[in-house]
């Protein structure tokens, strides 16, 4: 898989965070990754899973960064898609030296725009310039 493909299958799992509790979520990580074993490589598989356990482990600190860039907003008003999109990229940005802060936004903007609302992207690409 591509970094963009790679990137698309994290989002999708961090995307069930906010409707399971924490301790269902190692469950929910192996139904996802079982569901598309058979177009993942072990590779691709391994990434997933270490890079969604390292975002994971980080959500308060990440929140709390997107909760002092995201003027007026508090991440129980933001649109679930945008909330995983943002914790994915604040990740990429802050902690994660293999990928340039641009490109972290650019595929942000790109997810956004494909699973968010009409104005998602835009909203995506305001709060992560903050960030650079």
């Amino acid at each position: 898989m591509t970094r963009s493909e790679l990137r698309e299958e994290i989002f999708r799992l961090l995307f069930r965070v906010e409707f399971n509790a924490p301790e269902e979520m190692e469950e929910q990580k192996e139904l996802f990754l079982a569901q598309d074993r058979e177009r993942l490589s072990e590779s691709d598989e391994a990434y997933i899973s270490q890079k969604y356990d390292k975002i994971a482990a980080m959500l308060p600190q990440i929140d709390a960064l997107l909760m002092e860039k995201a003027e007026r907003w508090n991440k129980e008003r933001m649109g679930k898609v945008e909330l995983a999109i943002l914790r994915q990229a604040v990740y990429e940005i802050r902690e994660d030296d293999t990928v340039p802060a641009g490109a972290a936004i650019n595929e942000a903007v790109e997810l956004a725009k494909k699973y968010g609302q009409e104005s998602s992207g835009s909203f995506v690409n305001g709060v992560l310039a903050k960030f650079v």
